[in-house]
């Protein structure tokens, strides 16, 4: 059965300015290579070679980077003039996943999971679940989404930024979609955001995956600058994929704002 994969990048970031006054979100420098390629290299290792992602912000960065050699008939992009939620997005684009199973993803986090185990983990999910939710265990609860599941796995319970959470196991913002889930979210009436708009319906539909590596949200500077103790592996000019995009990418001003702000956070 097919898989295709779709890469929330629009975001403005608000939360990293003064990054985000001269750089998108989603190609974020980690370890010196843009945030957006650590996902799209993960997915192709997978052999997930359909690969959509939405653009809005610094669009014409964004879509420069997508429209290169090295993603020539694997990754496609989808303007939206106004970003369109979650939800929207996929509405908007369900010819594209038609047929398919869905990996949805938030690109704007750091996320190292094993995503074969996560797919396999999907495909055999109780035959009630229209979606898998990837988790993991969040320092600041009341930031995230917080979820609940039955000894089964299957989600019982949903509780989005509240002040007193119920547990620290968090929404990771990463989902596989069964192929009758575009079926089941147009019946749904006017949805925007998956946290507010999906989630508190799929209550006991869906399966429950924790991700045990990392999983770190990037949109604040201090979660960042954390990641970048976390990758080593460095752009490579040798490499036959560095192109004219990286060389630009590896010169631009952003890479000296973050390091001035390593240096101003001690």
């Amino acid at each position: 059965m097919p898989l295709k994969a779709l890469l929330l990048s629009g975001g403005y970031g608000k939360r990293l300015e003064p990054l985000t006054t001269i750089w998108p979100k989603c190609l974020m420098p980690v370890g010196g290579r843009p945030l957006l390629e650590l996902w799209i290299d993960s997915l192709l290792e997978i052999n997930v070679n359909n690969i959509l992602v939405n653009v809005h912000y610094f669009s014409d960065e964004v879509i420069n980077f997508l429209e290169r050699k090295k993603y020539k008939n694997l990754v496609t992009w989808s303007y939206e003039e106004n970003l369109l939620g979650t939800a929207g997005t996929l509405i908007k684009n369900k010819d594209f996943f038609e047929g398919s199973q869905i990996l949805l993803a938030h690109a704007d986090n750091y996320c190292t999971a094993d995503l074969s185990a996560f797919y396999e983990a999907h495909l055999s999910r109780d035959d009630n679940c229209l979606m898998t939710m990837m988790t993991f265990e969040t320092n600041s609860p009341e930031n995230c989404g917080i979820v609940l599941c039955d000894d089964r796995n299957i989600m019982n319970g949903f509780y989005e930024k509240v002040s007193n959470p119920p547990s620290n196991h968090a929404n990771g913002a990463v989902y596989l979609l069964g192929t009758e889930f575009l079926t089941w979210l147009e019946t749904q009436g006017e949805v925007y955001d998956f946290s507010l708009d999906v989630i508190p319906h799929l209550i006991g539909a869906t399966q429950i995956w924790k991700n045990e590596d990392h999983h770190i949200d990037i949109g604040t500077i201090e979660n960042l600058l954390a990641v970048q103790q976390l990758v080593t592996d460095n752009i490579d000019e040798s490499d036959e994929n560095f192109d004219e995009w990286s060389e630009k990418f590896s010169s631009h001003p952003i890479h000296n704002l973050l390091n001035r702000n390593a240096r101003e956070n001690g």
